[in-house]
């Protein structure tokens, strides 16, 4: 899986979300020396560290520092890093949904005749963070898996994940989890090919432990 394959991914998906109205705003994915990121906005993570959520996304909304901001304020991140030899070497995928989803909740009748924001609209949703991380050089067996998701900002939730996931993928569990009307809505215009995929790489013990799969590539006989 190339660097090319997975930064035609992104643009595909920003120019996808566009095209169905799901994305509010956007930045373009830039490439440079291996890296692909957010173009004109640098890695704010270390920054952010042990603050409020709620002052988390707001600075990275005010600085745009996000591949896409969703109909319902969500902020979509994409970061993945390369070798030299084209060999992925880490990745962040992270979905900040807006702390404060009121507009939406408190005035139903605006938004219910519009499907895209039947998911959104009702009021026991509670707003969570999610982000894949894959980080092999730090992993510690089960502790720190290669490929892992943070539910909530824990400092120390790592759930393993099967292996490393592309922007489609990612993406898809996005829109079939959050946004599942407008996803059934534009099944057709949303066409996140989940054909090419990396390798698994969740260590043996990590498979007897609560984890998140998906489909393997088939192996050549």
């Amino acid at each position: 899986m190339s660097k090319r394959i997975i930064y035609d991914q992104i643009n595909q998906i920003t120019s996808m979300l566009i095209g169905v109205g799901l994305s509010e705003q956007q930045n373009f994915p830039s490439e440079k020396d291996g890296s692909i990121y957010i173009a004109n906005h640098p890695d704010l993570s270390i920054t952010l560290k042990n603050i409020p959520y709620s002052d988390i996304y707001h600075v990275l909304d005010s600085t745009k520092n996000y591949n896409i901001k969703m109909i319902d304020g969500a902020l979509i991140q994409l970061m993945y890093n390369f070798d030299s030899s084209d060999t992925l070497v880490k990745y962040r995928l992270a979905f900040f949904p807006s702390p404060s989803l009121e507009e939406f909740q408190n005035s139903p009748d605006i938004y219910e005749l519009d499907e895209i924001y039947a998911d959104v609209i009702l009021k026991n949703v509670v707003t969570t963070p999610i982000r894949f991380d894959y980080d092999p050089v730090n992993f510690i067996q089960i502790d720190h898996p290669k490929s892992h998701v943070t539910i909530g900002q824990y400092k120390n939730c790592r759930i393993p994940v099967a292996g490393a996931m592309t922007p489609n993928i990612f993406i898809d569990f996005i829109l079939r989890n959050f946004y599942n009307t407008a996803r059934s809505k534009y099944s057709v215009e949303l066409n996140l090919d989940p054909s090419c995929i990396y390798e698994h790489c969740i260590d043996d013990l990590e498979r007897n432990i609560v984890h998140l799969s998906f489909a393997s590539p088939q192996r050549s006989k």
